[in-house]
């Protein structure tokens, strides 16, 4: 039975892809339908289709641009593809039959037609037939695309190749439901084959079935068993100078043409008209290949020429059927084998697992990079927290947690703060809440000093950074600080702890670093150069900006219970915000009269420890100097089996993917790096030095970096990012789906009206765009709290109760890679200006609520001279968003002028293609403050974006404005506006030079 469906009022017969259009094929919501919308925005859903079939048709309404843009290339397409066999019309139409019989004229031979044929149609619209449909031709019936010398075009292209009957081979099932599955295509292919064959799902599984597909291929003669090796090479040349498309191909005689009017020989003569007809040939050939090399047809964007050419829809389907979630589960086991902190042996041997991995890979110039960083470690007999004073109260915490492996039981990490200063120091225990600033102030305001005592907090809540909770405790007077974990915020009270659910139990205990990584990052004794083997300049840990002066240490509830019990009737009885969920409390603040606690952290201090990234490449074809940077950082502070586990886990497949394709001979056009950074957890270390020794480069040539930390801790997708990913990211949620929710992530991402969150300083991204301007994205599965940083966030709470089946890990995968492909394979690269436009004309309005939040500036002084205000930053937004328009109408101009030149870029085109590519990537850099950077934090280049001076995992915009309002400075805060202003003002006028 005949297969039809509609592109914009048009009927095509697209029967000779039954297998994609109909029953069971990937696109079978077609069939018989108006594929009109759905092709437009590249989804295959249900509700991209007419709801009312007895309705009037699609209008097109709500389409933009782009939209319409792949509206007109597939149209374009299917009008080279397909017979056009009938016209689209409503029901109510006057053109519409009498009944829901379909008339269809179906074309014969080039001088006859057949009567029609009828037969019944099962939808509602009706199919006007058009008189005589042209009859194709072998070359249009066969030809996936116009006459081109690029294998690539714009957001909307797919392999049309993979259609054709004779190419497919063995259909893998499909399930199908309404969300969106990516569609299975065995023999996706351009004009040459290169992808399937390693799919998991080939079915390539011996060198016979290897034969019968090369033969379904046409690119060896089944018939030609005797064929000499010379005789198939110029066999592969004939088919390799065919499958080039040639801009003046349309006007050249096909051969089938030349056999059919040139005159018969006798058979007498054939032999000598043989040879003649050979020696014509190679003189045909000779003259060709002289034509194309001289002609422009092999331009500066060209993929290498006569060498492979990819299919770049092709490609993503490939990634996204090659991630495993099988492999996923098996590089997480692997990695929570042992624990691994930053600089010990653990994560040194697993630096060269990964480094093997990179090598198996094939990537690029793999190896590691040392740098040489301060570290602290814990001692057995160095930590104590105990009450000493009154002797009917003494008391000692366990501190250490419970063995999260007894059987076999395994070595684990003790329990420390990262970067603590050592100390043994006793005074009155006093309770303060989340430990802002403002808790601390508001136990001065009411009679309680922290002079000389031990302050006792809680994680979470006002003050996020538990580094700022042991400054502003420091600033407070204290000589200590102890941060516990409160089940209010991680454990029972939210639901049932492990092992018998997800949350934290009673003596688990919260690790990590409390370096000032809001205010340095990277080693905190080489700040703004890096730490190479061999460096002697170095600043002291004494007085060091980016170290606490007094002792800390992390506890966990079960501990932090008999401090607060002590705690009873001493101080301020408090109530609301201040009681948390330690249960046998009774909530009170202590004060100088408190019990005393003793605090002991003497460690093990080293100056210059190694640590070690692992480094990889696949070099671009295109811009090898221009790089994505693709990173997950491997240290952790116990097993780590979310926090980094499930990203490195991931990070992993991702390579092997990639590898997959570096094998086949693919490369990108931009080149990719991958890097496993060592030192995150204790400031961010590895991928900060990383950047310091190669900032010029970076500078220059990097174009985006693509981080995933925690890859997966629950179901729901989130985004930080610099606002040029919005379109890049868009575009690949949109081909991705939720395995539970069975729709698209981007369809839940609108639903939820979700938007790109900022970047403060949670993860490696953190010197790619505040140092080095290189615009970053950082990006995972969230979901409700787990043990953080504590040995129970083990490979077992994972496997039972964060993702059990790696179907999250597999999609965020999936997400990872099309990601990098977007950055790395589009021509033009899938930045945003004009969103980023819009952001920052919003980070401008909230900025000017921040101020008045802060009790409103003097906006003018006694003598009506003006003090603060934000105009030039309106200007300078306004400025950025007319250049944004402007800069982003040439992407449209390269589109129109591809797709009226059949496909075909030409040098000067190409050359201006990349040129503009580099000042939309520029762009980021040029908002780098390199004369001086944030007032008291130099370290952080750009206007835009940092980290919160007191809030270091929140992003804070406009961050030299909004630490002199901190500040109270508003003189400060106004030459800062105006610098911010001048600088974003030059970066917008830059893109359309």
């Amino acid at each position: 039975m005949p297969v039809y469906l509609a592109v914009r009022g048009r009927v095509f017969d697209v029967t000779a892809g039954r297998n994609f259009y109909g029953p069971g094929g990937p696109y079978e919501n077609f069939a018989g339908r108006d594929a009109t919308r759905g092709l437009a925005c590249g989804s295959f859903d249900e509700d991209m289709l007419t709801k009312d079939l007895e309705g009037p048709l699609d209008d097109l309404s709500g389409l933009g641009p782009d939209e319409m843009s792949a509206l007109q290339d597939w149209e374009e397409r299917f009008l080279e593809k397909y017979l056009v066999v009938g016209k689209l019309v409503a029901v109510e139409s006057d053109e519409a039959p009498e009944d829901n019989n379909l008339s269809v004229a179906e074309p014969v031979d080039r001088d006859q037609q057949r009567p029609p044929v009828s037969m019944e149609d099962e939808k509602p619209n009706k199919y006007v037939p058009e008189e005589n449909p042209p009859i194709p031709t072998y070359y249009e019936a066969t030809s996936s695309r116009p006459p081109s010398s690029q294998a690539f075009l714009g957001a909307s292209e797919i392999s049309h190749d993979a259609e054709r009957q004779g190419l497919l081979g063995r259909r893998v099932p499909i399930p199908q439901h309404n969300g969106y599955q990516p569609p299975t295509v065995e023999s996706a292919r351009s004009s040459v084959d290169f992808l399937s064959s390693s799919s998991s799902n080939s079915a390539r599984t011996s060198a016979e079935s290897l034969r019968n597909e090369i033969e379904q291929m046409e690119v060896v003669d089944p018939q030609a068993e005797g064929a000499t090796r010379f005789s198939k090479h110029i066999s592969n040349l004939t088919h390799g100078l065919s499958s080039i498309n040639l801009p003046f191909r349309q006007w050249l005689p096909s051969f089938d043409y030349l056999r059919a009017h040139l005159p018969k020989v006798p058979q007498i003569l054939k032999p000598g008209w043989i040879m003649v007809g050979r020696f014509l040939a190679f003189l045909f050939v000779v003259f060709l290949a002289y034509f194309v090399f001289l002609s422009d047809v092999f331009t500066a964007g060209s993929r290498g020429g006569m060498g492979h050419i990819y299919d770049p829809e092709s490609v993503r389907l490939f990634v996204q059927q090659q991630v495993n979630e099988t492999f996923i589960q098996e590089n997480l086991e692997h990695l929570t084998l042992f624990d691994h902190i930053a600089g010990t042996k653990g994560n040194f041997v697993l630096a060269k697992w990964v480094e093997a991995t990179f090598n198996a890979a094939k990537l690029e110039s793999a190896g590691l990079e040392r740098f040489d960083v301060y570290l602290n470690y814990p001692t057995v007999d160095g930590r104590r927290v105990a009450i000493i004073d009154p002797p009917e109260l003494t008391w000692e915490a366990t501190i250490e947690e419970e063995p999260a492996y007894t059987d076999p039981p395994r070595e684990q990490t003790l329990v420390f703060h990262g970067h603590s200063r050592a100390g043994n120091v006793t005074g009155p225990l006093i309770y303060a809440n989340y430990g802002s600033r403002e808790d601390f102030k508001a136990l001065e305001d009411s009679g309680v000093s922290l002079k000389g005592a031990i302050a006792l907090v809680r994680y979470y809540g006002s003050q996020g950074d538990r580094a700022l909770k042991i400054k502003a405790a420091e600033l407070a007077g204290a000589v200590g600080c102890i941060i516990y974990s409160d089940p209010a915020e991680d454990g029972f009270r939210k639901g049932k702890p492990f092992p018998d659910g997800r949350f934290r139990p009673s003596d688990s205990v919260q690790r990590g670093g409390v370096s000032l990584m809001s205010w340095v990052v990277g080693d905190v004794l080489s700040p703004g150069f890096p730490s190479l083997p061999g460096e002697n300049k170095r600043l002291s840990k004494d007085n060091n900006p980016g170290l606490n002066n007094i002792p800390s240490i992390p506890l966990a509830w079960r501990d932090a219970q008999k401090l607060l019990q002590a705690l009873k009737g001493h101080g301020k009885k408090l109530e609301n915000d201040w009681v948390g969920g330690v249960p046998d409390v009774e909530w009170w603040s202590g004060d100088q009269d408190s019990p005393i606690v003793h605090l002991k952290n003497e460690q093990d201090e080293v100056e210059k420890q190694p640590i070690y990234n692992v480094i990889g490449k696949i070099t671009g074809i295109e811009q090898p100097d221009k790089s994505i940077i693709v990173g997950n950082h491997r240290d952790a502070w116990c097993f780590g089996a979310v926090d980094p586990g499930s990203g490195t886990a991931v990070f992993l497949e991702v390579v092997r993917t990639f590898g997959e394709l570096r094998k086949m001979g693919w490369q990108p056009l931009r080149t990719i790096e991958f890097a496993s950074w060592d030192g995150e957890e204790y400031n961010l270390i590895g991928s900060t030095e990383h950047v310091e020794a190669r900032i010029e480069d970076l500078r220059r040539d990097g174009f985006a970096y693509i981080n995933v930390d925690v890859a997966v801790s629950g179901n729901d997708f989130a985004a930080s990012a610099s606002p040029l990913f919005e379109k890049a990211l868009l575009r690949v949620l949109d081909r991705t789906s939720d395995p539970v929710a069975n729709r698209t992530l981007r369809s839940i991402w609108d639903e939820k009206q979700k938007k790109l969150g900022g970047l403060g300083a949670g993860s490696d991204y953190v010197a790619f765009q505040d140092i080095a301007g290189t615009s970053s994205i950082d990006m995972g599965f969230d979901g409700p709290p787990f043990p953080y940083h504590s040995c129970y966030d083990n490979f077992q709470w994972m496997s039972e109760h964060g993702d059990p089946g790696f179907q999250y890990h597999k999609l965020i995968g999936q997400v990872w890679a099309l990601l990098i492909l977007e950055l790395a394979d589009r021509p033009v690269l899938p930045f945003d200006l004009e969103a980023y436009a819009n952001a920052i004309r919003g980070y401008v309005d909230d900025l000017e609520k921040y101020v008045v939040s802060k009790g409103g500036p003097p906006w003018k002084n006694g003598g009506m001279e003006t003090v603060f205000n934000l105009r030039p930053l309106y200007i300078a937004a306004d400025v950025f968003t007319e250049s944004a328009r402007l800069f982003h109408e040439w992407d449209h101009e390269w589109t129109q002028n591809i797709y009226r030149s059949g496909s075909f870029e030409s040098n000067a085109m190409a050359i201006k293609r990349m040129s503009h590519n580099i000042k939309m990537a520029n762009f980021e850099t040029d908002l780098l403050d390199l004369k001086g950077g944030l007032p008291g934090r130099e370290q952080f280049k750009h206007v835009i974006f940092a980290p919160q001076a007191w809030s270091g995992y929140d992003e804070a915009y406009f961050p030299g404005i909004r630490d002199a309002i901190d500040e109270g400075n508003w003189s400060l805060a106004q030459q800062q506006v105006e610098k911010v202003a001048r600088i974003l003002t030059e970066a917008s006028v830059k893109l359309n030079q």
